[in-house]
């Protein structure tokens, strides 16, 4: 079983894992905060410095300082739904960025209504913001380019209200330079190298010559809540990283199924589905985060349905690196 408890695992820094892009949970508990854990909203920092959300939850705001990131840093915010422990956050989530004075856009991406919302409480509140903010909603599925060339995709989720998965992929990469090689052709350092490692041609040397292939860009997927992600499968495989429910073990599956959420045996097999090399579990009921001992189970279901795939426990403020290699280990 390829199972980690984030709170108990621990690992010396790895150079391999410079040029990282982290993934900060700051809520994972199902419905309601529980005394340690927070309604749901994860962060991800990108390798440029800026600051992606996945949903805000109450209490964001607090979770955002506790894990020590600026919400000056924050640049857009996917919305998976708009039941209340995915996004009550967001009008103090704004007010707060705007406390701490960022001029840029912020943009939104979310569910239809999602307008609506920001506005209603904009204008009730008296919310003055001096950055523009960007809402760009869709009907379950969408595609957008975004900074620094990474593509966002959503795709519907089944759920009790209309509710998305988002698929974030980077850009493709260049393959590593080898100066000994350019060296060996005549080519001293200087601008030629940079040439090279852009894609062009220089003095008759090819950029294969003297670098490897190009490399694939990281991908992620963030779901919301849900009791069936088959319409993401596609366009998430072969994913680095999975993130998803696992509310409920297989024990109370009519339970999970009532509410629209998934035993964590179904997220293992969801995993499983798509290939996925690592997987999170979050979104947990209660009735596990309470009883000591009881995210065991979920975990070991989870794992036991995707056994090629790492599997990690989510806890609040835990951080995932996701290497230039898309290798996904515990922040140390």
């Amino acid at each position: 079983m390829n199972a980690h408890k984030g709170r108990l695992a621990c690992h010396r820094p790895d150079p391999a894992r410079v040029g990282a892009v982290h993934l900060t949970f700051l809520g994972t508990s199902a419905g309601t905060p529980t005394r340690t854990r927070n309604v749901t909203s994860q962060v991800l920092t990108l390798d440029h410095g800026g600051v992606w959300m996945l949903d805000a939850g109450e209490g964001t705001q607090h979770q955002l300082m506790k894990a020590g990131i600026s919400a000056r840093r924050i640049e857009r915010i996917l919305v998976t739904h708009l039941h209340g422990d995915h996004c009550y956050g967001l009008p103090g989530l704004l007010a707060l960025i705007a406390i701490h004075e960022r001029r840029e856009p912020v943009t939104l991406i979310g569910p239809r209504g999602l307008a609506e919302f920001i506005a209603t409480i904009t204008r009730l509140s008296d919310l003055t913001l001096k950055f523009n903010v960007v809402v760009q909603e869709h009907g379950g599925s969408g595609e957008w380019v975004a900074e620094h060339g990474w593509h966002i995709t959503a795709r519907p989720l089944v759920h009790r209200i209309a509710c998305s998965g988002y698929v974030l992929q980077e850009p493709e990469r260049a393959g590593l330079f080898h100066p000994e090689r350019a060296r060996a052709l005549g080519l001293p350092e200087g601008r030629a190298w940079g040439r090279l490692q852009r894609g062009e041609t220089v003095n008759g040397i090819a950029p294969a010559q003297v670098c490897d292939p190009p490399r694939p860009g990281r991908k992620l997927v963030l779901l919301g809540d849900t009791c069936d992600a088959g319409a993401i499968i596609a366009a998430g495989s072969d994913c680095d990283l999975l993130v998803c429910e696992a509310t409920y073990t297989t024990e109370r599956a009519a339970k999970a199924h009532e509410w629209g959420h998934l035993t964590a045996a179904e997220t293992g097999a969801l995993a499983h589905a798509m290939r996925a090399r690592a997987l999170a579990i979050t979104h947990f009921s209660s009735r596990y985060t309470t009883m000591p001992g009881a995210l065991d189970a979920l975990s070991k279901e989870a794992a036991d349905a995707c056994p090629d795939t790492v599997v990690f426990t989510a806890d609040d403020l835990l951080t995932l690196d996701l290497a230039l290699d898309g290798r996904v280990a515990l922040r140390a």
